[in-house]
């Protein structure tokens, strides 16, 4: 599934000492099915971008084994993790803030 960026969100822009913060969300699609992915994002020193919680993924994705059953919550947020970090989310993010 390919997914693309859908929109970032500031929604604690950085001033008066504190860091900036947001959301940014994803949409997959295989041609068949649609998938989101959305996670909160923090702003470090420098421009350099985080996300707030790899545990707190938001998603209508479910994962199944070989087997067919449904993942356990651990391992699906491992597999969205895996996904999350072939997306350059982190230059949406800075774009967002005004550095690109």
């Amino acid at each position: 599934m390919q997914f693309a960026h859908l929109s970032t969100q500031v929604l604690i822009n950085g001033e008066g000492g504190l860091p900036a913060m947001g959301q940014t969300l994803w949409q997959g699609d295989d041609g068949e099915a649609l998938a989101g992915v959305a996670w909160d994002w923090v702003s470090m020193s420098a421009g350099v971008v985080a996300m707030v919680d790899p545990m707190a993924l938001v998603t209508n994705l479910q994962f199944l084994n070989a087997r067919g059953e449904v993942l356990a919550p651990l391992e699906s947020a491992r597999r969205l993790n895996e996904i999350v970090h072939t997306l350059p989310w982190q230059y949406e993010v800075q774009r967002a803030l005004g550095y690109h």
